[in-house]
């Protein structure tokens, strides 16, 4: 079966989860407002250089959610897809994974976004394989640790050997989708890799190797 990847944030929907998610609990007050904001904000501005500390922002991205029980973060949560993933969902990218689909491929998204943000929006993407970074939880709480190989640059790669380690999944003929340079390990080890919106560094490197760029906007 043939193997369909997509990156998550600015790929398959038209904006930042982790991000966003940063935004949204600087709104509700859940946070201290301004500090967190700037250090979220530098942290993305890390991500798009290319120079991003993943540790050390899996840290930061999962304190807020360090000993709250899983009832009330599903509630934030709920609230954080409706007022702020709802309005980025592009239908473009509902038709490229449903094209893959009907293809019979198998579906898989891998994200440097954690679990906790990203698995609602998989499922509502209609996709249930996820690779994503993961938290640490003890006793049914997030401890706000990281754990686990990171799913970010070359992590992606390892963790999606690990992945098909447990499959009869290969990686002959499979597909990644992805707008970001830091997906580049990822890109060039597939056989079609599709540059999604790129930024300017990916977009170079696949308009070198002619590789497919498309748009999933508007």
């Amino acid at each position: 079966m043939t193997l369909a990847i997509f990156d998550l944030d600015n790929t398959l929907i038209g904006g930042d989860s982790d991000n966003l998610w940063g935004l949204f609990i600087c709104e509700r007050g859940l946070v201290d407002g301004e500090g967190f904001a700037a250090r979220n904000d530098q942290f993305y501005a890390d991500y798009q250089a290319g120079s991003l500390d993943i540790t050390a922002y899996l840290r930061f991205a999962l304190g807020p959610l360090k000993g709250h029980p899983q009832e009330e973060l599903d509630t934030w949560h709920r609230d954080f897809m409706a007022s702020k993933i709802a309005p980025i969902m592009l239908p473009k990218a509902a038709a490229l994974i449903a094209d893959h689909r009907e293809r019979g491929h198998e579906l898989l998204i891998i994200t440097a976004t954690n679990h906790f943000i990203t698995r609602p929006i998989a499922t509502a993407l209609g996709v249930a394989e996820l690779l994503a970074c993961e938290a640490e939880i003890v006793d049914g709480l997030y401890t706000g640790e990281p754990s686990g190989i990171p799913s970010y640059h070359a992590g992606k790669v390892t963790r999606l050997y690990d992945w098909l380690g447990s499959r009869d999944t290969t990686l002959d003929g499979a597909y990644f989708y992805s707008d970001s340079h830091n997906d580049l390990p990822l890109l060039e080890l597939v056989d079609n890799p599709v540059a999604v919106d790129p930024d300017e560094t990916l977009l170079a490197r696949a308009t070198d190797l002619g590789w497919p760029v498309i748009s999933l906007r508007g």
